[in-house]
């Protein structure tokens, strides 16, 4: 309860900061690239039900369908130049404020993947993550904020994604699932100011020393 009271608040009180700003960004996208200015994509949510999330438009209307699918690796040639910046700052997200609003989404939790990346989280996993709205940021949203580099070095995103990342994020989301409260709900929201303007990865602040040690060594692995 108190934590969906503090996704109303601060969604709200963003939303009224940042509007002018947000009237900005949907005129130039409104003027550039393909004119496109809300995307809408089916993810998985609460009770594991599907839900449309809310971006700004950053790629080709037909990209889904074109090499990649569902995936954006890094230099994609289907992100628009406008939306390079919109995707490296992650202000493509914030017209999620909408979904934390009416309830789809709250500020911290699990990232909610579309299904086929989903299905490739453990059933116990899925039940999980499912118990619990997910996030417009996350420690698995934090430690791969630059998810797309992971995707540079094969053709296969789908085998990266089901083989490297996704063992990774549902042992990173269960985490902050079994230790949620509201000082953690807090301590990521910083984590994630940090990442976006500094560019510095403060999970190992918050983690217990059995998940920082497994994550030190997924830094030293991935060269973070």
């Amino acid at each position: 309860m108190i934590i969906r009271a503090l996704d109303l608040v601060a969604s709200l009180m963003a939303l009224i900061l940042f509007l002018p700003f947000l009237v900005t960004v949907m005129i130039i996208l409104k003027l550039t690239g393909e004119g496109e200015v809300i995307y809408r994509q089916r993810r998985i949510g609460l009770g594991g039900k599907e839900f449309f999330v809310l971006k700004f438009a950053t790629m080709l209307k037909e990209s889904p369908r074109l090499a990649g699918g569902a995936i954006t690796v890094s230099d994609d040639p289907r992100v628009l130049p406008v939306g390079k910046f919109l995707r490296k700052t992650k202000i493509n997200e914030l017209p999620q404020l909408f979904n934390i609003i009416i309830g789809d989404m709250s500020i911290v939790g699990p990232r909610p993947l579309m299904k086929k990346q989903y299905g490739f989280y453990s059933e116990n996993a899925r039940s999980k993550i499912s118990s619990v709205r997910p996030g417009l940021t996350g420690i698995g949203s934090v430690f791969f904020r630059d998810e797309e580099r992971y995707f540079a070095a094969s053709s296969d995103s789908d085998e990266i994604y089901r083989t490297l990342i996704s063992p990774i994020k549902e042992r990173l989301e269960i985490w902050y699932i079994d230790n949620r409260n509201v000082t953690l709900y807090l301590r990521l929201v910083w984590a994630t100011i940090a990442a976006v303007l500094w560019n510095e990865n403060r999970v190992l602040e918050i983690v217990d020393e059995n998940t920082k040690e497994f994550i030190s060594e997924l830094h030293t692995r991935s060269g973070q």
